[in-house]
């Protein structure tokens, strides 16, 4: 292997510079994981869920703050919104991703069509829609009953219908119902975790009897995740966790 050394004018300012082809010096020893972001919320969650399940991950965050205002204001994960997702993914993958996350559930079935829509050989790189893991820890879980639970209407109204797709997909029977707090969003944009949870604590309140577990559609609303579960004494089944750990034994099982 050849490298040039540069030499400055200031001791001990000598550049190694690799060569062409020195696919060492610009490939990480650890794993490079993109985490494609709509709201900057979601970005601790998933970060710590990866040093939890999957330590020897580089995280990388890309941040694109306005898709989840723009899908709201449109009703939905329009055509130009998915494709604009899709020069995201394509970003990451020609920069080295060895898997990619999204981790704004709107746009998960972007990670899905992703593949079979481009020629970009993505074969050997996983891509994860955020729920993805955690939709089939609710659907195997055995729960009677499970509450999804989101910030704003649209958002729920397409966990809703994901969630539902997974359940047939999977063969499975299970029921839900859903609810969304806009509480919860403002605290999220706050940063206020004791806010965040007296908002979720009010909206699944009202619920319990009828369901016995929730499923948190946005990763944003993970942080009090634990502590919901404390309150509400029912099982609270969050993303970032449940996606790193299935994101890592892809990636492990493909190296």
């Amino acid at each position: 292997m050849v490298r040039q050394i540069l030499r400055s004018n200031n001791k001990g300012d000598d550049v190694t510079v690799p060569e062409e082809g020195d696919e060492t010096a610009t490939k990480p020893k650890s794993p490079l994981v993109a985490l494609i972001s709509a709201t900057p919320a979601a970005i601790g969650p998933v970060v710590s869920g990866l040093s939890r399940e999957f330590p020897g991950a580089m995280p990388w965050n890309i941040l694109d703050d306005r898709l989840r205002k723009d899908a709201n204001d449109s009703g939905g994960v329009t055509v130009p919104l998915a494709r604009r997702m899709t020069r995201l993914i394509n970003h990451t993958l020609t920069e080295g991703a060895d898997g990619v996350l999204l981790t704004c559930s709107m746009y998960g079935p972007t990670a899905h069509t992703f593949p079979t829509a481009h020629t970009f050989p993505t074969a050997d790189v996983p891509i994860l829609a955020p729920d993805d893991a955690a939709s089939g820890t609710a659907i195997g879980g055995g729960f009677g009953c499970i509450l999804l639970v989101a910030t704003f209407e649209a958002a729920l109204r397409d966990a809703e219908a994901r969630f539902g797709q997974a359940v047939v997909q999977a063969g499975a029977e299970a029921e839900f119902e859903g609810t969304f707090s806009p509480a919860a969003f403002e605290a999220t944009q706050a940063g206020d975790d004791a806010a965040l949870l007296r908002a979720l604590d009010e909206a699944c309140r009202p619920f319990l009897g009828r369901v016995d577990a929730v499923l948190l559609a946005q990763y944003s609303l993970a942080p009090v995740a634990t502590e919901l579960s404390e309150r509400l004494g029912i099982p609270v089944i969050s993303g970032p966790d449940a996606a790193a750990k299935l994101l890592g034994s892809r990636i492990q099982s493909e190296g």
